[in-house]
């Protein structure tokens, strides 16, 4: 069957989105292969499509438990045999999983990072017909990047497992460095690359100035029709923004991961069907979620990169209609900002403290636990041992990315169920013992597979069929268990830490210096940028942006808050540049006024001169002086 054919029969479309088709000729051709895609640009199509096209199975490597089940979920529903391993499944789960991979059960099998330095993967791994390695969030290899995560340095040594399998891997968001950093660490060999522009032509970017945030979010959400996505970084102040739009008549509503499941489920799913028109959220929100008709997207305080600002902001208008995304500060936000900056990267006695706590929490005894995976609860963490939340959640980051740990967020793993003695031992068990026959026949009724693998069950419906209380369910599973009948999971919510070595003596610590400079380096270039994007009020933003990403030959975009004012002015580019540049080389040397400025600026219109001037005053890129000269705005 051809690509074209797979793309028809399982996703319903007549053709391929743009780059698509080239990228999947490139996987099939053996190549390893780089896509870099902007968010809802059509990622997964170009692995998922080459897994089907030829014989075997695709491993998907993704750091997002939730994005992997979403996946998982979408793919069963087109017909289409996957699995996810992550943490949080018990080890006979991924023994189940990783068997039926081997024997051709799966056509894709999604696992996190951390999963490809254990011996069973490499061991079932090695006896798989594997056609491709696909690698999601690829940015996540390089240690200058925003979201560095050291279990994707050992993909190039997992290749080794899988020889002669091609590489694809994919990111919405990676600058040249990072780009060039992904290629050499994922050993590519003649490798290609693939970028599609980020530019958003229907996007209008903006930044405000604004100390009264809710009055002016109101009023935005009065002027523009249509659904939308406000981004603030702590839980309690998402439900009292979404609390001031239902006094004030907007529908609205609240997201974090500190909410339950149900909770969390239901929320989402108005939103989507546009039940509820404004989603107040942390970033948990958002992550695999495929909503065309956001048409406005505002962040109530300022990211710590480009690249988290980029990839949430272009959550608008992915239907290609004029859309807004609108970043708002304040003088708080400033000085959180710079605090940020000086404290982004914790100290080494932090870790190690951290750490300790860490492992006390958990009674872990020196040399044990590898491997290990805890539910982790953060606020009942740092109550415990009276650490400040926010320097203890960097504190983790780091001793993530120095491999102590690794982290996962929140996500719901339904109950799940495996049938592990022989259907003539179950049959004797079930007549020797009449207590269990209405629970087991219930069993084999309601779900099949259960004897080849896990499934997810629901104990609520299984005691409403049984007219029992959903804990003579729970209970008599247990008890089958005991009996080495099957395998019981009960459903679990709550962030995982996993300890991906032994516990150490937090004394006996080692940390690469050289590497956590480089890393504090890159931590301050990134928020540098993020603060010079909110500060600047003379260029382009979508060009900005652009930049940022290496794309360098980028038009003004004409319809961001910069644009929109520049375009008053009537000038063309090299105009503006020319007059602007002359400005600031005069006002380097000293403070001049305006007739003086205006007789310095050589073979230039002196009306345009006096507008530009004008425009640099009101966007607070000049100001005036004591003498009333005018002078540069440093910021």
């Amino acid at each position: 069957m051809s690509i074209s054919e797979i793309l028809r029969q399982h996703w319903g479309f007549s053709q391929f989105r743009e780059m698509q088709e080239d990228i999947i000729n490139s996987v099939l051709a053996g190549n390893d292969t780089l896509a870099l895609m902007p968010t809802g640009g059509g990622k997964s199509i170009c692995y998922q499509v080459p897994a089907l096209a030829k014989e075997g199975l695709c491993i998907v490597v993704s750091p997002l438990i939730a994005l992997m089940k979403d996946q998982v979920q979408h793919l069963h529903a087109k017909g289409v045999n996957a699995v996810a391993i992550f943490s949080g499944m018990s080890q006979r789960e991924i023994d189940v999983a990783l068997d039926n991979c081997v024997h051709g059960h799966f056509k894709l099998l999604y696992v996190s990072p951390e999963r490809l330095t254990t011996e069973i993967m490499k061991v079932r791994a090695a006896k798989m017909k594997v056609n491709l390695l696909a690698v999601d969030e690829a940015h996540c290899v390089s240690q200058w990047g925003y979201d560095f995560r050291p279990p994707y340095l050992q993909i190039a040594e997992f290749r080794k497992v899988i020889p002669g399998v091609p590489v694809l891997a994919l990111t919405a968001t990676a600058t040249p460095e990072v780009v060039d950093d992904v290629c050499r660490k994922l050993d590519f060999q003649h490798g290609k690359i693939f970028k599609k522009s980020f530019l958003r032509k229907n996007l209008s970017y903006s930044v405000l100035y604004e100390e009264d945030k809710q009055q002016r979010i109101l009023k935005m959400l009065q002027k523009v029709p249509g659904t939308a996505l406000i981004y603030v970084r702590n839980r309690r102040r998402t439900k009292e923004v979404a609390e001031f739009l239902k006094r004030n008549n907007i529908s609205a509503d609240y997201y974090h991961a500190g909410l339950d499941h149900a909770t969390r489920s239901a929320k989402q799913e108005n939103w989507m069907k546009d039940q509820t028109r404004v989603m107040v959220c942390t970033n948990a929100f958002g992550m695999g979620i495929d909503k065309s008709s956001v048409r406005l997207v505002i962040h109530w305080d300022v990211p710590d990169d480009l690249e988290s600002y980029f990839q949430e902001a272009g959550r608008a208008g992915r239907d290609e209609k004029k859309s807004f995304a609108v970043l708002l500060y304040n003088k708080s936000d400033m000085i959180d900002l710079d605090d940020r900056l000086k404290h982004g990267i914790p100290t080494i006695k932090k870790l190690k403290s951290t750490y300790q706590a860490l492992s006390n929490f958990f009674q872990m005894a020196v040399g044990s636990g590898e491997g290990s995976s805890f539910d982790f609860d953060m606020a009942k963490f740092c109550k415990t041992y009276r650490l400040n939340p926010l320097s203890s959640y960097e504190a983790l980051g780091v001793l993530a990315q120095e491999g102590y740990i690794s982290t996962t967020d929140s996500v719901f793993m339904p109950s799940r169920l495996f049938i592990t003695a022989e259907k003539n031992q179950l049959y004797r068990f079930e007549v020797e013992n009449k207590k269990y026959e209405p629970l087991i026949r219930a069993l084999l009724r309601a779900y099949s597979g259960i004897f080849e693998e896990f499934v997810s069950i629901n104990e609520h419906e299984i005691a409403r069929h049984l007219k029992v209380n959903r804990e003579v369910v729970h209970d008599q599973l247990k008890e089958l268990q005991h009996f080495q009948l099957l395998q019981y999971e009960p459903q679990k919510d709550a962030p995982q830490i996993v300890f991906t070595k032994p516990r150490l003596d937090s004394e006996h610590m080692t940390f690469d210096y050289e590497l956590l400079r480089r890393r504090r380096e890159s931590h301050v270039k990134r928020l540098t940028a993020m603060k010079q994007y909110a500060m600047q009020r003379i260029h382009c933003r979508s060009r900005e942006l652009l930049r940022y990403f290496g794309e360098t030959d980028s038009v003004r975009c004409g319809i961001c808050d910069v644009c929109l004012g520049r375009n008053r002015l009537q000038l063309t580019d090299v105009e503006f540049e020319e007059i602007t540049g002359q400005v600031r080389s005069l006002l380097t040397q000293h403070p001049l006024s305006v007739s003086e400025l205006v007789s310095k600026t050589k073979q230039l219109n002196e009306k345009q001169v006096l507008e530009t001037v004008q425009f640099l005053l009101d966007n607070e890129e000049l100001k005036w002086n004591e003498s009333n000269q005018l002078i540069l705005q440093h910021k």
